[in-house]
């Protein structure tokens, strides 16, 4: 299970927007509880670095992962995984997703159409990325 705060929840969604109709992408930070439960308190909006048409396609720009490593160490926060939209597209976790992925990690896919939220979903991958799983999602309506 992966709950999303509201702040970092709007953080999300005003990524997904603004980057629209190009997919945006980002970092999840927070806490794992006792229970394996994860609560997202940060979003780290990260610059699409994919070099390529980014309407379906994103890429992590490397400095942005450092400086979200480095905030989460600050704050005593864990990276729990990241995010990114799916413009005009369902949410759904692809194999292109899957092949990029790491095992552990929640991965939030936002759907947005026509430049508005739609609905999103988050998985996770297995040891040997060649399955996905949906993860419970908790987080504000919008």
């Amino acid at each position: 299970m992966i709950e999303i705060l509201p702040a970092p929840w709007e953080v999300i969604l005003g990524h997904a927007r603004a980057c629209y109709p190009r997919e945006c992408c980002g970092i999840l930070l927070g806490e794992v509880g006792a229970d394996g439960g994860r609560r997202v308190t940060i979003a780290v909006a990260c610059v699409n670095a994919y070099d390529g048409d980014q309407a379906d396609r994103f890429e992590l720009a490397p400095a942005d992962q450092f400086e979200a490593q480095r905030l989460a160490r600050r704050e005593g926060l864990e990276v729990l995984g990241f995010f990114h939209s799916h413009p005009d597209c369902d949410a759904y976790f692809s194999a292109t997703d899957l092949a990029h992925s790491w095992p552990w990690y929640s991965n939030l896919v936002v759907c947005v159409r026509q430049g508005e939220f739609d609905h999103a979903r988050a998985f996770r991958a297995n040891e040997t990325q060649t399955e996905s799983t949906p993860e419970e999602l908790i987080c504000p309506k919008s």
